[in-house]
């Protein structure tokens, strides 16, 4: 990183969040689900929402969900986003929700559509930015 290059705010990898993020490198979409009541859960927690279990295993999703709400940025939040290359980064840009067919909701950009364009309950899959050798972030795509 040259001197004057400010850095892409990236995720704070743990040893709690581990098996989501290698997942993401390998390009699946692996959410925690519960051994107990086999209900899928997101955010990353050391207990199951709906029974409170504590054993869990890192399962393989579908990748595809619909929109049910999104933001649109005008104005970039971090320095990073004033100088970046990166299309579906530059403004205006969308953060979307997106309610997983398992049931649960994720957070992420929208990649391949123009902000003005997004329509509640639009079909969207998984999409993997490679930021770099650690880090792979899963991002949504209109299908």
């Amino acid at each position: 990183m040259e001197r004057n290059e400010i850095a892409r705010p990236l995720p704070i990898l743990t040893l709690a969040n581990r098996g989501f993020w290698d997942a993401a490198k390998n390009h699946e979409l692996r959410l925690q689900r519960c051994l107990e009541c086999r209900h899928f859960y997101y955010p990353i927690s050391d207990m199951c929402p709906f029974c409170h279990s504590q054993d869990y295993e890192w399962a393989l999703t579908s990748g595809k969900g619909v929109i049910d709400s999104w933001i649109v940025y005008h104005q970039p939040l971090h320095p990073y986003f004033h100088t970046t290359e990166v299309p579906h980064l530059k403004v205006p840009y969308a953060v979307v929700q997106v309610k997983l067919e398992e049931g649960p909701r994720m957070f992420g950009n929208l990649v391949n559509v123009d902000p003005k364009d997004i329509k509640n309950g639009m079909q969207v899959e998984v999409a993997f930015e490679e930021v770099n050798d650690e880090v792979t972030l899963p991002q949504w795509r209109a299908v």
